[in-house]
């Protein structure tokens, strides 16, 4: 059984020391080395994952000299697991969100963005994800502690289980196995008809052309919204899509609140670089939704058995890492014919 004993009480400094760096990060990124709209190279965004990775294995580190508290054998014990802990959610967030970027590419693509633009539209996506990661992991952690049903004797073993988890557990198997191979199904999608589009549109005007990096433009005396926050929309509401797999996934790894939001923050905070990074590269990790679609059914099965057996944060951080791993070796051993096509339409884009 997991400890409950939580890092905010243990140190509630770190909160604020959280908060502070990712608010400096946001303002250096947007206020200082991103005051002009451009389109990021290569090497940008290379520098730019590896600050994040840094940032987060660091953090990682503090976690465990947090949860050292003495140096015993016990608190040694505890530390490795938060540590694991906050990995394994870190890379399972990081792994699913992979799988956004190739939605990012085909929204891009849709609405004919500008490249100078796109770290702008991924910028404020990445504000919204902020929020609204806060509320589900917060509030998902608390309706966990509250839906456990009374102990009782299943096949000779007292369990408790709790109705949430065991949902959550079943929905990551389906979404699992309906992944499985689903690749191609958002090649054709409007995506001027999601839901994130119709809001935009449900409160101002479309303009037909972007008019730079601006929001808002007035044509004819009339203030309008650009095409640019219609994308902001769609990236907004297909994160919120995203989180409703990569969050129920986390809360397998952990229940300390403060690890899972911390961890899946500083995995949102570097999507946009390795989307500018990857971008140019995506086809080459085409079996890479097979690989996350094995991850998802494995942290399902992960939950439903939980009552009766525990798998360690080191063991679902080892499965995790080397499904990841053989999934994007295969790709590349093994590429898709359409390989060459893929590349070409994202050259165009």
């Amino acid at each position: 059984m997991e400890q409950h004993q939580s890092i905010l009480e243990l140190h509630p400094g770190l909160v604020w020391g959280f908060a502070v760096t990712v608010v400096i990060m946001l303002l250096l990124d947007l206020g200082v080395f991103n005051k002009k709209s451009h389109e990021v190279s290569s090497k940008e965004a290379t520098i730019w994952s590896i600050v994040w990775i840094s940032l987060s294995m660091v953090f990682s580190g503090v976690v465990y000299w947090v949860f050292n508290t003495d140096g015993s054998p016990q608190s040694h014990a505890l530390a490795v697991e938060k540590f694991t802990q906050y990995q394994a959610a870190y890379w399972i967030e990081k792994a699913l969100s992979v799988d956004n970027l190739f939605v990012f590419i085909l929204v891009f693509g849709f609405f004919k963005v500008p490249k100078f633009l796109h770290h702008k539209v991924l910028f404020w996506g990445i504000i919204g994800a902020l929020i609204f990661r806060a509320i589900f992991i917060f509030a998902g952690v608390e309706l966990i502690n509250l839906t456990y049903l009374p102990e009782m004797n299943i096949f000779g073993h007292p369990v408790r289980i709790n109705v949430v988890m065991t949902l959550f557990g079943l929905f990551l198997v389906y979404a699992g196995i309906k992944s499985w191979g689903d690749g191609d199904d958002d090649d054709d999608e409007d995506y001027s008809n999601t839901a994130g589009a119709k809001l935009i549109k449900s409160f101002w005007k479309v303009s037909d052309n972007y008019d730079g990096d601006k929001f808002f433009t007035v044509q004819n005396g009339i203030k309008m919204a650009t095409p640019l926050l219609v994308v902001v929309g769609v990236i907004e509401f297909t994160d919120v899509l995203f989180a409703v797999d990569s969050i129920p996934a986390i809360f397998a790894i952990s229940n300390d609140p403060f690890i899972l939001y911390t961890s899946n923050i500083f995995a949102i905070l570097g999507l946009r670089s390795l989307y500018f990074l990857l971008a140019n590269f995506i086809h080459m990790f085409s079996k890479l939704p097979y690989g996350l679609a094995i991850i998802l059914a494995f942290i399902g099965v992960k939950m439903l058995i939980a009552p009766w057996i525990h798998i360690p944060s080191p063991i679902s951080l080892g499965i995790v890492g080397g499904v990841l791993v053989l999934s994007v070796l295969v790709s590349i051993m093994f590429p898709d014919k359409k390989d060459d096509e893929e590349k070409e339409k994202l050259e165009e884009n």
